[in-house]
């Protein structure tokens, strides 16, 4: 038998999920709402000033930093996607929201998940173009394929996303409780009373065109990248450290984040502190929009010195603006 905030749900329309993982401190939410608030700001600031002075620096309209304009913009869309209804949550005694919401921020996570594995693996593919064929760099890899190539993985996993919440919705469900802090659909799929065969063999299929392959696809481009550095002049070592060790480091931070969140959903945590099991759920969309900005802008020396330029610019101006008061 169901429990009774269990059987309401059957044979009836769904209209709202309870997450029950969230931890009662009182009158620290307040506390912890002003720092989520402002790891947000900080997100939004970091990853707009590097995408606005990609844009107006066309010295660095180059395919390397077309993708990284993909990267940053896929970090804001994730954490919007995640941070307004982290903080209304936090400062909410009743955690629920509508099921139309919780299938929307699915949408959204997961797609930014996606969207992220995939332009880091065409930044891989671009880095090993760049480094093993350097003569011909510009012939196999323009502005105009890198460009085709992010409205190709942004149409791609949007599409695929959909095609996965398509599915999720039509089953029955026979709960409403979420045991997590934001919307996760593999745990909506788990409180399905009805058929979830298709949803399993669509999700395997899934996970291996969103994760293994772009895994795939980023191991050979390194395995040749360091075929050719062990070969290569030593200014061809530099070169490819400069610019492979933040795209490695933001690759492994992530993979290691979703590693951690697919066991999380997958496997029985109950035993886990709560607060450790929050942070695990929450890993991969705090630090790597907060890591990706750092890393890039200051590892990446073209990209460092046109941010050093424009916040001149910018400090000329309002000393300019200031003396004419």
């Amino acid at each position: 038998m169901f429990p009774p905030e269990t059987r309401m749900m059957v044979n009836s329309t769904l209209s709202y999920f309870i997450f029950n993982t969230y931890l009662n401190v009182g009158t620290l939410s307040y506390l912890f709402f002003m720092f989520t608030a402002k790891l947000y700001i900080v997100i939004i600031i970091t990853n707009t000033t590097l995408v606005v002075v990609i844009c107006v620096n066309r010295s660095l309209h180059e395919p390397m930093y077309l993708f990284l304009v993909s990267l940053f913009v896929n970090e804001l869309y994730g954490s919007t996607g995640l941070f307004p209804f982290l903080l209304v949550q936090i400062l909410s005694d009743i955690h629920t929201v509508s099921a139309p919401f919780c299938f929307l921020q699915i949408f959204c996570v997961y797609t930014y998940a996606n969207i992220e594995f995939s332009n880091l693996a065409v930044m891989s593919y671009d880095r090993y173009l760049a480094i093993c064929y350097p003569l011909q760099y510009h012939t196999r890899m323009t502005s105009n394929k890198a460009f085709i190539l992010i409205i190709v993985i942004w149409l791609y996993c949007c599409v695929r996303v959909l095609i996965t919440l398509s599915l999720s919705m039509r089953l029955t469900l026979c709960g409403n409780v979420i045991n997590s802090v934001y919307c996760d659909n593999y745990l909506v799929v788990k409180l399905a009373c009805s058929d979830t065969t298709v949803n399993n063999i669509y999700g395997l299929f899934s996970i291996a065109f969103s994760i293994l392959i772009p895994l795939i696809l980023t191991l050979f481009s390194y395995m040749r990248i360091l075929k050719v550095c062990f070969s290569g002049s030593k200014q061809t070592r530099q070169k490819a450290v400069s610019t492979c060790t933040p795209h490695l480091a933001s690759l492994i931070n992530f993979s290691f984040g979703c590693f951690f969140e697919i066991l999380q959903s997958r496997f029985d945590t109950t035993r886990v502190p709560s607060v450790f099991r929050i942070i695990l759920s929450l890993y991969f969309l705090l630090i790597q929009p907060l890591l990706n900005p750092l890393m890039y802008g200051l590892q990446m020396t073209k990209l460092r010195n046109a941010c050093k330029h424009v916040l001149r610019f910018k400090m000329f101006a309002c000393r300019r603006d200031t003396m004419q008061m």
